[in-house]
């Protein structure tokens, strides 16, 4: 499995550049990553939607979707697509080191 430098840590990941154990994962990988997303910083909006994420994820056992996030987060759609533009769902999940949600392209 292809291995990724993210913050001075070694972590696995996919081809797509999403995590594979995020059990690796730590704020400041999280930092980085979304630096490589775009997001210069990480507003409590954010961690507020990141967090989220990775509590979904614990229960469910998979990224949640850009549904579950606005419908469990406290976020709208619109406020989704202002904090992580441009694949809401996917960003969160690479930046929270979960694996790509289910039904995104």
């Amino acid at each position: 499995m292809p291995t990724k430098m993210i913050a001075g840590a070694t972590v696995q990941v996919n081809e797509e550049g999403y995590m594979t154990n995020p059990a690796e994962w730590t704020k400041d990988i999280a930092i980085e990553m979304a630096k490589e997303e775009g997001l210069i910083e990480l507003t409590p909006a954010h961690w507020n939607v990141i967090d989220f994420a990775r509590q979904s994820a614990v229960q469910s056992g998979a990224a949640p979707t850009l549904r579950t996030i606005t419908s469990n987060a406290g976020v709208t759609t619109k406020e989704l697509f202002t904090l992580f533009p441009k694949g809401p769902a996917k960003k969160v999940a690479r930046i929270a080191g979960l694996g790509k949600p289910e039904g995104c392209v």
